[in-house]
């Protein structure tokens, strides 16, 4: 396949030639993300003309190395099935019918025609977490089923007992975002307790996004793995409330929403039915979207160990073509040049650095370089749930979801830090690259609970994930993430990128070569089941 030229990728080359020498090739890279954020592969959407560039790319690329089919079928795909879901709900209570977008935002992840929750109870749950390694319950065994549940965003701020203005980091992570703060758990435990939908108060500061985020992200088609059973994760209505509405509910029910939340931040909270019954129904247009993980295997050299394995992945999706933005057809694509072609071209990289060696590592690696990351994690949550090497003999993974692309650093921020051996792993390479490993410096961001590593965490593997520093990426969060302007730009700096690649395939190779896996810490709340 040709590769797309320009005065910028020239001078991104110039500026990573003194990384020639090593495995890992900052022009090489920058080749790489040029090719995969480039226009003729349309932004990268799932089941699209972009979808078949990529994974012919990425085959064309991992043939092209020496890497085996990772698929056992002789295969480097997996098929991923999923469902395109189009919902058009309306939600009601009290006679008085909210504006899809404007005041809420609910989708569903059922594929059929219509959806119908009728006089279902009102009940406020606080932040909705059970989390008995805090001693915290918010539903203190009320019975839930068939109702809709009003939740809160984020974890309960628990203050310091000895510096009460402060947040105890011993409950909760203190400032930092737990799993039990992310919108995800709160979803999956109202499905587990029953309940027919669940609603959480949008908030942009416990959030860290504005409500525009959450309308752009859920107020359009929505995706979900086809399967014959409802998606365990949901329950049959999922969605949020934009805050004032919240409050103008919370007051139709006689209810403060300010004193409740206030109560809602003690371990004594109980669920406070509001007496209100809602009425929420969606019609829904579904179509089949057939997609892909592209997978490769390098095989384990150590007869005993070669059947466990090491995982690198990185989502190859994005968002694709968005017609109805104004200007030329370049600047309707999301291109996703950090976000993940970058990830992408890293696995790459990391590939072609394990081919290099003399010997096979002896626990087998394979690359899995997932879909639908951007619509929920779901080709990594496919890949787990249908695992191709036993999810029990896998012992690592190591996800790459955007690279440092500013130049090199004297920190190495590792998101999770804490919850596993791994990351003894990473700080012993680090420090002899002459770096020191920290925390994720926006701990409030949750980061670790947005990325494909969750999913392998959620079945007890445990995980590496690199993030670049706030900042580093400042101004590309605020200008170019998840928008049209995610392109190659000159101004790029691979020294850090090569770093941190050559980081994550060192720490790879040494888990792959040492005679213990990583194991999770007896405080993390991912454990081997």
């Amino acid at each position: 396949m040709k590769l797309p030229q320009s005065t910028a990728i020239l001078a991104l080359c110039a500026c990573a030639a003194r990384a020639a020498a090593l495995p890992i090739d900052g022009a090489q890279l920058v080749e790489q993300i040029s090719t995969l954020a480039s226009d003729e592969f349309e932004g990268r959407a799932p089941g699209t003309q972009g979808e078949k560039m990529t994974i012919d790319y990425l085959q064309e690329q991992f043939k092209k190395l020496g890497l085996e089919p990772g698929n056992p079928d002789g295969t480097y795909l997996q098929a991923v099935p999923l469902v395109g879901i189009s919902s058009h709900p309306t939600l009601s209570y009290g006679g008085k019918q909210l504006k899809f977008g404007d005041d809420y935002v609910a989708w569903t992840a059922r594929p059929q025609p219509n959806l119908d929750i009728s006089e279902s109870e009102l009940v406020f749950v606080g932040y909705g977490v059970q989390a008995p390694e805090f001693k915290w319950d918010d539903y203190k065994g009320a019975d839930l089923k068939g109702k809709t549940l009003v939740m809160l965003i984020n974890d309960p701020p628990v203050p310091d007992p000895r510096r009460p203005k402060q947040l105890d980091a011993n409950v909760f992570g203190g400032h930092a975002v737990t799993w039990y703060g992310r919108w995800n758990y709160k979803y999956e435990i109202a499905a587990k307790l029953g309940a027919a939908a669940a609603l959480i108060v949008h908030e942009t500061k416990a959030a860290g996004y504005p409500y525009e985020v959450v309308v752009n992200g859920w107020g359009r088609e929505n995706f979900a793995l086809k399967d014959k059973e409802p998606e365990p994760y949901l329950p049959a209505m999922a969605g949020w409330l934009q805050q004032d509405r919240a409050c103008e509910l919370f007051k139709a029910a006689g209810l403060d929403f300010k004193e409740l939340k206030q109560r809602a931040a003690a371990r004594d909270f109980k669920p406070v039915p509001l007496g209100i019954k809602i009425n929420l129904t969606a019609v829904n247009a579904t179509r089949e979207v057939a997609s892909h993980n592209v997978v490769a295997r390098i095989p384990g050299s150590d007869p005993r160990l070669k059947n466990e394995v090491i995982v690198y992945t990185a989502h190859w999706d994005h968002f694709g073509i968005d017609e109805t933005l104004p200007g030329p057809r370049t600047q309707q694509i999301f291109h996703g040049a950090v976000d993940n072609a970058s990830g992408v071209a890293a696995l790459l990289q990391i590939a072609k650095a394990y081919k290099a060696l003399p010997a096979a590592p002896r626990r087998s690696i394979l690359f899995v370089a997932t879909t639908a990351e951007e619509r929920g994690l779901l080709g990594a949550q496919y890949y787990v749930r249908h695992p191709l090497y036993p999810i029990g003999k896998t012992v690592l993974n190591i996800n790459i979801d955007g690279v440092n692309l500013w130049g090199r650093t004297r920190e190495v921020e590792l998101s999770g830090m804490g919850k596993s051996s791994a990351d003894d792993i990473v700080a012993a390479i680090a420090a002899r690259q002459g770096r020191v490993v920290k925390p994720d410096s926006n701990v409030s961001y949750g980061s670790y609970y947005r990325g494909d590593q969750l999913e392998f965490a959620r079945v007890g593997v445990p995980t590496i994930y690199l993030r670049s520093s706030a900042s580093k990426t400042l101004y590309y969060t605020a200008h170019q993430y998840h928008t049209v302007n995610d392109t190659v730009q000159a101004s790029w700096n691979t020294a850090g990128a090569v770093e941190d690649i050559t980081l994550l395939f060192q720490a790879g190779h040494q888990a792959a070569q040492a005679k213990d896996a990583p194991k999770w810490k007896d405080n993390a709340e991912f454990q081997r089941r």
